[in-house]
């Protein structure tokens, strides 16, 4: 089938890379690129880099032809103007099991939640904020050890499944009305561990893992922490990342302090 793509973040390039082993995608539209890292120099989004690495062309503009009856939305980044809503069937794939975490970061509010389940949701985009009725979804525990990366990964290859299911013959239902939460965009404040809750604060961590971090001083010294566990009640870092330095195990960063 041909269809179009919209997406700019990691989730969505790794959807959009599934999608394309299977039917024509005849465009990804994707945000214009953007500063990016400490030289502030611009840089596109990943889904703009998988689609040029697999040849496909790239639309970076709304008011560009969008020349696609049905177009997939994954992590796109941007409202769609109601004009194009109604124009085009939009099918946006969101990872959470909706109406719960609807929002900009599903994925980390599951985790610093301390979710043990979560999954994928298809629907219909509206203008409302993740409120379209539902054409496919489906569930998948998290693990104790799993972090943001490995929950968006199998978050990826399911969503391109449950699209292939709806490209079939989609059938919507209307979301639930209970059970609405809303996962906002993490924030400074949001990396920022309470030592003193380790369960928490393990989970904060493997919310903001392998991609964002999660900061405390240890030793009096500012850290990121990238794993962490629990032992005897205690929060117990194991990877962890000077501020200016590399990433390393918790033991080495010790030795360096001596």
């Amino acid at each position: 089938m041909r269809i179009g793509f919209a997406a700019s973040a990691p989730f969505g390039a790794d959807v959009l890379e599934r999608l394309a082993a299977k039917h024509e995608i005849a465009f990804v539209l994707t945000q214009p690129d953007a500063p990016a890292g400490r030289g502030r120099g611009l840089r596109p989004a990943q889904a703009k880099l998988t689609a040029m690495q697999l040849g496909l062309p790239v639309v970076e503009r709304l008011d560009d032809p969008l020349p696609a009856e049905t177009i997939v939305l994954v992590a796109y980044g941007r409202l769609i103007p109601r004009e194009l809503l109604e124009r085009h069937l939009w099918l946006n794939v969101h990872p959470s099991l909706l109406p719960r975490w609807r929002g900009a970061a599903p994925v980390e509010r599951a985790l610093i939640a301390g979710d043990e389940e979560t999954g994928v949701t298809v629907i219909k985009l509206v203008e409302e904020l993740d409120a379209g009725p539902i054409a496919a979804q489906r569930a998948f525990v998290v693990g104790p050890d799993d972090d943001a990366g490995v929950v968006y990964d199998r978050a990826a290859a399911l969503g391109a499944e449950l699209v292939e299911e709806t490209l079939a013959g989609p059938v919507f239902r209307p979301q639930p009305e209970e059970g609405v939460t809303y996962a906002e965009k993490i924030g400074p404040e949001d990396r920022v561990l309470d030592l003193t809750r380790p369960k928490e604060a393990v989970d904060r961590v493997r919310a903001l893992s392998p991609h964002i971090g999660a900061r405390t001083e240890l030793h009096g010294r500012p850290v990121t922490v990238w794993r962490a566990r629990v032992e005897d009640g205690a929060f117990v870092p194991v990877e962890v990342q000077p501020a200016g330095g590399r990433r390393m195990a918790y033991a080495e960063w010790l030795r360096g302090l001596r």
